[in-house]
């Protein structure tokens, strides 16, 4: 039981890590060159002065979406981790973490649609920007996580507290 307590733990803070470097770092999109761009900040590579010049990402709503989603899915994911340390140490014997479990669906299609909508609307998304270039490893990231989450979650869902 220990040892699956310890598998469960270690691919839910694998998951949470997962999320926060979707989420926080800078490559869901790459275009040719250097310049990557990402959820919160458009980077791009000035030749001229050689630095970089950072704006605030644009007002597309499909991205402001794309924000929500992901951030939602970050504090979902931790509040499943804390809810299951919750319920470990105060639930009965032969209780299931049906909370848990459910958060971490819930985790999986916050994470699935947002990753969706960025995939769907990518073109729009990058109106202001040069064509060409491709998903970063942020976006696949995301990808990982969401397969991940929805295992946990069903984990969680049949999982028994036993003694």
């Amino acid at each position: 039981m220990s040892l699956l307590l310890l598998v469960v733990s270690a691919l839910h803070i694998l998951i949470l890590i997962l999320l926060f470097v979707a989420t926080l770092d800078k490559s869901w999109w790459t275009l040719p060159g250097k310049e990557s761009l990402n959820l919160w900040y458009d980077c791009t590579w000035n030749n001229d002065t050689k630095t970089w010049a950072c704006s605030n990402v644009s007002e597309n709503g499909w991205l402001k979406a794309v924000q929500v989603l992901m951030v939602l899915s970050l504090i979902l994911c931790c509040l499943s981790f804390i809810l299951f340390m919750f319920q470990l140490y105060t639930m009965r014997r032969g209780g299931l973490f049906y909370a848990t479990g459910f958060c971490q669906l819930c985790t999986s299609v916050a994470v699935f649609t947002g990753a969706l909508i960025y995939a769907i609307h990518a073109d729009e998304i990058l109106a202001k920007h040069p064509r060409g270039g491709s998903f970063g490893y942020c976006f696949a990231l995301a990808w990982v996580a969401f397969p991940l989450a929805l295992v946990s979650g069903i984990i969680y869902i049949h999982l028994r507290k036993r003694e």
